[in-house]
């Protein structure tokens, strides 16, 4: 491996070390441990490993350039087979409850034994990891002659063991079908433990939950006998596993269970108390992924699916990544819960998240016995308590149970909601809606492209191909959150969520996943919100503002907000980005496809649909040339790595460019001039028609990792009356991907909007967008009366609306010391962290001693909770 002592963490490149090219995993089965008292997450990650075809018989750590171009498929097989037949899984899993007993005889009470110490032994524990890495390299040095090296992204975490499985143990292999243990693949019968596995992912996506349970099987398995105990050593940004005589892929396990715990710093995980004042910790979207969560291989083309138990307290609520809502079982001995989750979409590891806390399911309507915690700000106490039931459980009974439909009954403890109490797997704990009779579809896009779907990836469960997925407009969805915002989210995204699901289909078709939990998230968070597979994290910025009388004006960032993570569905999770570098794929998307599905949730008219969207322009156009000229030209280009975009090493190794700088963190370019690029191609070809050409995209590429190229190629195949007006895909490249600042289009088009009605229109009633519009507006205006600033505050009633015009009107505030106001400026941010850190800039370039003692004062407050990054730049800014 190549040294890292000259990467800075600051203001370098993420380098993605794992060598996915060599060997690839398939399946990750995680066994965690939630440990509030000592800020750590303990346990084990088993990964299921596949040689990958056509490398060297030596570890190589190459840098040469790889063929970048095309897109990647999901989940392909060596067979690449598509069957769908429905065979019963009954002869295959006969053996599967007999057979986890005798392992968990074998593994489980070990494992339980070594979750008391790790409980108990503190600190203790965590030096013994230390001590026992610091040994394995030195068997590393003396014992890695020509051995081949799995390299798997890792950082701030403590590893005590790694060990190959015994898979051939688990005699629930045995029992597969006939046609399953033929081989095709070439594994020799020499190698056991490489056929059985082969067996186990040639099993076709009929058989998931087969499979699924083989998986936990096998991860349940003793380590291989003869010294299953592999050499390992961490530097710091990989782990690096050896097993002594296994030269190539081909001969290195295909099973290695990974004994760690993560460390209270690590920057995958946030350690905080939600706005309820009550412990939680959650995967914060952090530039280096979940590599501090667990070893695994970040490049976004390895690209697996999982499996996870967590154990976690049994007031907790768990929510992560998972294809069904988990049923808790609650352990007696512990006094902690046990959650299962699982997908069958293969997909990359960064797309992993937890969350864990002590938050309510968010219902319809607010129970009396919680009233009072929301007027009084307390905390859901027993009443939202989940895991409050109790019953004996087994290893074997939580393998039968994985999987289960939502409208089975799973044995276990039921999960109480602030309504009810409501066994979790039941359908009641949902909320569906029907929008048959409200009119919501003013213009649905849905019919106006041929339903075929001929799916390109490989073979997972697709809900493209389901005749039950098209026409389910509103997938199954919950709210949670911390009681005290529970009046705010039910105004508004309670409400809101329904009718954006059910606008997003129409503009979009099927929803790639089957199920939605959306989180209120900690203030802390430093983004307005985050997509992952089943699961939104939502900040409390956007949540409704004003009173209950105050309208939908006070919903309109939190519906649109909720339509750019809905998007994400379809543009940055079912189709990926194969090159990070290249993130208006995924964020220029979602904030294109935001106005289009607002639009049709609020039910405009195609008239006040415009009038919305050229408004909108105006202001994202107004930030995106703020932005360009106060940052460097280099974090403006779209595609910095330019023809060598998703290019890698031999190996499968790579970096992305500019990933820990602190000052991209909180740059928009991506979204804006990602969006500003759609809008001008939308303009070449129709809107109308750039929406069904959106859909075609989607039934093509959904399911795998694309470049910009991809899009483009196909939009140009499309439309070839677009190259034949010079528009050709070098042309793109050169004046909107390619290299910084402002295309021509742009500028004549900003014009254009400066003129529209909502812009020149001006009366008491404005909507949020005008509003911000109009502080924008008075922010260029170099004086400003306290007699102004009184009425405009007045007027307006500005403290009330949502954050975007707050922030606007902070600025206003700072801009003008009006320290009348200052509270306002306090109070935003104190509770607004996603949007605030650069008002901290700006109260401290004016060099006001007031000003900068407020700054002061308010990063005393929330410094501790704050995001890593944003700390970071607002107290270079302030200390």
């Amino acid at each position: 491996m190549e040294p890292d002592v000259d990467l800075n963490p600051d203001t370098d490149d993420l380098p993605l070390r794992a060598n996915a090219n060599h060997i690839l995993v398939r399946h990750y089965v995680l066994d965690l441990t939630v440990h509030f008292e000592r800020k750590v997450i303990s346990g084990s990650v088993v990964l299921f490993l596949e040689p990958c075809c056509g490398v060297s018989t030596k570890a190589e750590d190459g840098t040469g350039p790889g063929d970048g171009a095309g897109s990647t498929e999901a989940g392909a097989s060596q067979d690449g087979s598509r069957s769908r037949d429905v065979d019963s899984i009954e002869d295959g899993a006969k053996g599967l409850e007999k057979s986890m007993t005798r392992m968990d005889k074998m593994f489980g009470a070990r494992e339980r034994e070594g979750d008391e110490f790790q409980a108990v032994s503190g600190v203790g524990s965590q030096t013994a990891a230390e001590t026992k890495t610091i040994h394995s390299s030195h068997l590393w040095e003396t014992n890695s002659d020509g051995d081949f090296t799995l390299v798997l992204d890792c950082c701030d975490l403590d590893v005590s063991k790694v060990e190959e499985v015994d898979i051939t143990s688990v005699s629930a292999m045995s029992s597969l079908p006939s046609e399953v243990r033929s081989e095709k693949s070439g594994v020799s019968s020499a190698n056991p433990q490489a056929a059985f596995f082969q067996k186990l992912i040639s099993l076709p996506s009929s058989r998931w939950r087969q499979r699924h349970q083989l998986f936990l099987l096998c991860s349940r398995a003793p380590g291989a006998q003869g010294g299953s105990a592999l050499h390992f050593q961490r530097d710091r940004w990989s782990l690096q596993v050896r097993k002594k005589g296994a030269t190539s892929p081909q001969e290195f396990p295909r099973a290695v269970r990974i004994c760690y715990e993560t460390r209270p710093t690590g920057g995958s995980v946030r350690w905080t108390k939600d706005q309820d004042n009550r412990v939680c910790v959650y995967t914060a979207g952090s530039p280096i992924n979940n590599r501090a969560l667990f070893p695994c291989q970040e490049p976004p083309v390895a690209m697996s699916t999982w499996q996870a138990t967590v154990r976690a307290p049994s007031e907790c609520v768990v929510l992560m990544s998972g294809e069904e809502q988990a049923v808790p079982i609650e352990d007696r001995n512990t006094r902690f819960s046990v959650w299962n989750y699982y997908v069958t979409m293969p997909m990359p590891a960064s797309t992993f998240t937890l969350a864990v806390g002590h938050w309510c399911q968010i219902t319809a309507e607010i129970p009396p016995a919680l009233e009072r915690g929301v007027r009084d700000r307390t905390d859901c106490g027993k009443t939202a308590k989940p895991g409050a039931g109790s019953a004996e459980w087994t290893e074997a009974e939580l393998v039968s149970g994985l999987g289960s439909s939502s409208g089975a009954v799973v044995k276990g403890s039921s999960l109480q909601t602030c309504s009810r109490d409501q066994t979790t797997c039941s359908d009641s704990t949902f909320s569906y809606a029907s929008f048959e009779n409200e009119g919501l579809s003013v213009t649905d896009y849905s019919g106006m492209v041929d339903d075929g779907v001929s799916c390109s990836h490989g073979d997972y469960p697709c809900r493209f191909t389901e005749q039950l997925a098209r026409s389910q407009r509103v997938i199954p969805h919950r709210v949670f959150g911390p009681v005290s915002l529970l009046q705010k989210a039910q105004m508004g995204v309670l409400k809101l969520l329904p009718r954006c699901l059910a606008a997003a289909h129409a503009v979009l078709g099927v929803h790639p996943f089957p199920r939605l939990d959306v989180l209120i998230i900690p203030a802390g968070f430093s983004s307005l919100g985050m997509a992952s597979p089943h699961i939104i994290f939502l900040s409390q910025s956007v949540l409704h503002a004003g009173s209950p009388d105050s309208g939908e004006n006070g919903l309109s960032l939190c519906g649109s907000r909720m339509c750019h993570e809905i998007a994400h569905s379809w543009f940055g999770l079912v189709i990926g980005a194969r090159d990070w570098t290249e993130e208006w794929i995924s964020e220029g998307f979602a904030t294109y496809l935001e106005d289009i599905i607002w639009a049709q949730a609020q039910q405009l008219s195609l008239q006040e649909t415009a009038e919305q969207s050229d408004l909108k322009a105006l202001l994202r156009w107004r930030r995106l040339s703020d932005e360009l000229q106060n940052s460097e030209e280099e974090l403006q280009i779209l595609r910095p790595n330019m023809e060598n975009t998703g290019q890698v090493s031999e190996s499968g190794s790579s970096t992305v460019k500019h990933a820990l700088n602190p000052d991209k963190t909180f740059m928009q370019v991506h979204y804006l001039k990602g969006y500003f690029l759609l809008r001008f191609l939308a303009s070449q070809v129709g809107e109308q028609q750039f929406i069904d050409f959106f859909r075609l995209f989607v039934k093509k590429y959904h399911g795998q990792l694309i470049l910009s190229q991809d899009f483009l190629r196909m939009l140009l195949i499309i439309f070839p009356d677009m190259e034949r007006k010079g528009l050709t895909l070098s042309a793109i490249y050169a004046d909107w991907l390619d290299r910084p600042g402002i295309p021509k289009w742009l500028y004549e088009k900003s014009a254009v909007w400066s003129q529209a009605r909502l812009v020149e229109e001006v009366k008491a009633e404005l909507t949020s967008e005008q509003l911000v519009m109009l502080l924008e507006l008075l922010l260029e205006e170099s004086e400003l009366s306290v007699a102004a600033m009184l009425a405009l505050q007045r007027t307006y009633n500005l403290q009330n609306h949502d954050a975007e015009v707050r922030h606007r009107w902070c600025e206003l505030v700072v801009k003008h010391a009006h320290n009348q106001a200052y509270g306002d400026v306090e109070h935003f941010l104190v509770h607004d962290q996603a949007m605030g850190v650069y008002l901290y800039g700006e109260l401290m370039v004016h060099e006001d001693p007031e000003q900068q003692a407020l700054a002061r004062r308010c990063l005393s407050l929330v410094q501790e909770d704050m995001d890593q990054s944003a700390r970071t730049v607002v107290e270079e800014m302030v200390l």
